[in-house]
């Protein structure tokens, strides 16, 4: 636009000198050469206006933006100013409240200092109690603190007898040979006299009642209760393990089904014996179970470490038939975290019970082939939870929190306690009449005892929802004798799912 302008403005001088020169020849008689040298200093002298008008244009507009620019910097400045103004009073503010937070903070961080110290004093001064207290028990046992109990399912070598605050002797056994001992085992299992105990497992670090594992008792005649740790080995020698495995499992069911009631959530373990599931009477504790598959969700089976790792092919049959009927497993009295999680998931296993000694390292254990604070992730991700057990101290929570272990059990959360009689009378006859009457029909005709065994579990349920009294695990006085009625049918059931009575 500028050059077309210039061209413009060129032309019409060039005209306008023509046109004078032109004018001069033919109007004033001037001759050719002066017409065009009067044309050319005026042609001459216009491009030198224009020359000095466009410059003078110029540099007026450049003295127009440079003062703009010199308005703009100046509004700029002022700017600046007020900015640097305004951040030094705030930097002032802020460095009289740090001061300020400081001098607030200089005690509290002093009481913490100081806080701190104590408490690992006292972390201190429990490991080394604990320290003691473990060396004394191993003298008073005779065994090392983490030993693993004795396979069996109605023991208590859970943790409640391995963790026990002290070991004696057993007063009742005193100056009686294996025999009679045996023999005492065997008519307390008769008569009825081993109670049922739970122990909660509680979720960490809520502590909130999740699980309950159910811990059999020998009422001796004496009135003393003997832990299943101490005369489990005898009901193994005497082959009584099945019998007291038939009426845990009975017992079981109906605690189940009690709580059941008040909380749909809560579940029950209940311990297992290897040698069950090959005796002899293991169909007919099954056909029980088939009709209690409702609670199956609820109902735990427990197996030792040792039981689990000496399963052959039979073991491994029955335990699919629990599994088919929606049944899960657990394993504990853990001597080493040396397992295969995904075998155990696809045998049905969904728990793992670890002792806190074991998994905290504590033991001095050379045979793991895994870093225990990884050992809750590896199972996590074949679907099995992870429960330490035989917490006896708050630094042991501590402790297993950084572990990731979201289960806990043992003294510090609460002792096994009895379940109340009155939550076993009347139910528990029931079962073992439905567990007798299904053993007579399994003897008579197949096409029967479909519909004897459906019709069974369903009498069986509504009368137990009925009748059951309220289980109250937290009572102290323990449950003895549930009835005659009970008693002859429990006994029934235990003689016939016994092979080797």
């Amino acid at each position: 636009m500028v050059r077309i302008s210039a061209i413009f403005i060129a032309v019409c001088m060039v005209l306008i000198a023509a046109s004078l020169g032109f004018v001069l020849y033919l109007r004033f008689g001037f001759s050719g050469a002066d017409s065009g040298l009067v044309a050319l200093g005026v042609l001459t002298a216009l491009a030198i206006y224009n020359a000095v008008a466009a410059r003078k244009h110029d540099r007026a507009e450049v003295s127009d933006q440079v003062s703009n620019l010199a308005r703009g910097s100046g509004d700029l400045a002022r700017q600046l100013a007020e900015f640097g103004r305004r951040l030094g009073a705030m930097e002032s503010k802020v460095e009289t409240v740090l001061d300020k937070a400081l001098s607030m903070a200089q005690p509290l961080a002093t009481e913490i200092e100081e806080l701190s110290r104590l408490v690992k004093q006292l972390a201190d001064s429990v490991a080394l109690h604990d320290a003691a207290l473990g060396r004394e028990r191993g003298n008073e046992r005779g065994a090392p603190l983490a030993g693993v109990a004795p396979p069996g399912s109605a023991r208590a070598a859970d943790q409640a007898s391995a963790a026990a605050p002290s070991t004696r002797k057993v007063a009742a056994f005193s100056g009686l040979d294996r025999d009679a001992i045996i023999a005492v085992i065997g008519s307390a299992i008769e008569a009825h006299r081993i109670d049922l105990y739970l122990q909660p497992i509680v979720t960490l670090p809520q502590r909130k009642v999740r699980y309950y594992e159910a811990m059999s008792r020998l009422k001796a005649g004496n009135g003393e209760i003997v832990a299943a740790g101490d005369f489990l080995s005898y009901a193994e020698a005497g082959s009584l393990v099945a019998k007291l495995d038939s009426l845990s499992v009975l017992r079981c069911v109906q605690v189940v089904r009690r709580l059941l009631l008040k909380n749909r959530d809560i579940g029950l373990f209940c311990n297992l014996s290897g040698a069950t599931l090959t005796d002899a009477g293991f169909p007919q504790l099954l056909e029980f179970i088939e009709a209690n598959r409702a609670i199956a969700p609820s109902l735990v089976f427990e197996f030792t470490q040792s039981a689990v790792r000496a399963m052959g092919p039979i073991e491994h049959e029955a335990l699919a038939a629990l599994a088919e009927r929606g049944f899960r497993f657990s394993m504990d009295n853990l001597s080493d975290l040396r397992v295969e999680p995904r075998e155990l998931t696809e045998r049905g296993f969904r728990f793992i019970k670890a002792p806190a000694a074991l998994l905290l390292n504590r033991v001095g254990s050379t045979t793991t082939n895994i870093h225990p604070a990884d050992f809750s992730d590896l199972l996590g991700r074949f679907g099995i939870d992870l429960i330490a057990e035989r917490i006896e101290s708050e630094s042991t929570v501590v402790d297993l929190l950084d572990y990731d272990v979201r289960f806990g059990q043992g003294f510090l959360f609460s002792p096994p306690r009895p379940v109340r009689a009155e939550a076993l009378q009347g139910v528990a006859g029931d079962a073992a009449k439905t567990g007798a009457a299904k053993m007579e029909t399994a003897k008579s005709d197949p096409a029967e005892n479909v519909a004897v065994k459906s019709e069974t579990a369903n009498s069986d349920s509504a009368e137990q929802d009925r009748r059951n009294a309220a289980l109250s695990p937290a009572q102290p006085p323990a449950a003895s004798d549930a009835g005659s009625g009970a008693r002859s049918g429990l006994a029934q059931l235990a003689r016939t799912g016994s092979g080797r009575s």
